[in-house]
């Protein structure tokens, strides 16, 4: 079989039933499935690429999320996450805005930028631009309200596990992608640095600042010093910024993301957690590092 097609759901919400895999199979003439982790993730092998619309159609309403993948070359040796809404929950900036009582008005910018709509780089230069003056004590407190991703502590741990490198590459700050990297495990992380004098925030940024162009970057000199080809790597986010190293990596998914990034990933998880990127690498639950 050439082929895989990963079923995955969000286990704390929903079950994956025989019913669901037996119907996807039927619609896509697909193997016997090879359930990876009872209730939450099956893999269907096929003779070739799987129809994705008669998966659609065969899935109907049901919040189950489907990837499809090449058989051979599954397990990625190089992962690059974006953190805003993948690895952590929220847009940190967003959070930082609200001790500037401008949460509103600055997530308003951050929602049009990561769909696409403005440049990346003007619009984060005009947001650290509005909280001048802000006591750095915000930056803590914003921290210590940041919650990880369900599945973000297994997917970095089970990939190192397995002789990965893994990055973080965001577009946020490195305040927080320092304390992100440390808690979650990453190997590495690159991001942007707010400027300030020692009390409060300037308003500034360093320059240049990281985004689509310097996320596809990392991609690639990554890959290069592991030696790696591409079809080895995996890219996931959730903005118009991570859209060209999505596009460019062996296995690039979309997580929870805008439109305009779900609308050209190959790949999406719409509904399961950071686990669904492991099983569709074709990882079982018993190979999974802290799985419970």
């Amino acid at each position: 079989m050439s082929h895989v097609l990963t079923l995955a759901v969000d286990r704390a919400s929903v079950a994956l039933t025989d019913a669901i895999i037996a119907r996807v199979r039927d619609a896509i003439q697909g193997r016997p499935a090879v359930l990876l982790s009872p209730g939450e993730a099956a893999d269907i092998p096929c003779a070739g690429p799987p129809d994705m619309d008669a998966v659609a159609a065969a899935l109907g309403d049901a919040p189950v999320d489907a990837i499809a993948t090449r058989a051979r070359g599954r397990r990625k040796g190089l992962l690059v996450a974006d953190m805003d809404s993948t690895i952590v929950t929220t847009e940190t900036l967003d959070e930082i805005a609200a001790f500037a009582g401008l949460k509103d008005c600055i997530a308003a910018i951050t929602k049009r930028a990561m769909n696409g709509e403005l440049d990346f780089a003007a619009a984060l230069r005009e947001r650290v631009g509005m909280l001048k003056g802000l006591p750095l004590d915000a930056l803590e407190k914003t921290w210590e309200t940041t919650r990880l991703t369900p599945g973000a502590r297994e997917l970095v741990a089970t990939m190192r596990a397995h002789n990965a490198t893994t990055a973080l590459v965001s577009g946020g700050f490195s305040f927080f992608t320092s304390r992100v990297a440390d808690a979650v495990g990453f190997n590495l992380h690159c991001s942007n640095q707010l400027l300030d004098d020692g009390r409060v925030l300037t308003g500034g940024v360093a320059e240049p600042i990281l985004g689509r162009d310097a996320k596809l970057a990392t991609l690639r000199e990554l890959a290069a010093a592991r030696g790696l080809k591409m079809a080895a790597t995996l890219a996931v986010g959730d903005g118009a910024n991570d859209l060209p190293m999505i596009l460019e990596a062996g296995l690039g998914v979309a997580f929870h993301a805008k439109p305009v990034v779900a609308a050209q990933a190959r790949a999406q998880i719409k509904h399961a957690t950071l686990r669904a990127l492991l099983f569709a690498q074709g990882y079982r639950q018993q190979e999974i590092v802290g799985t419970t």
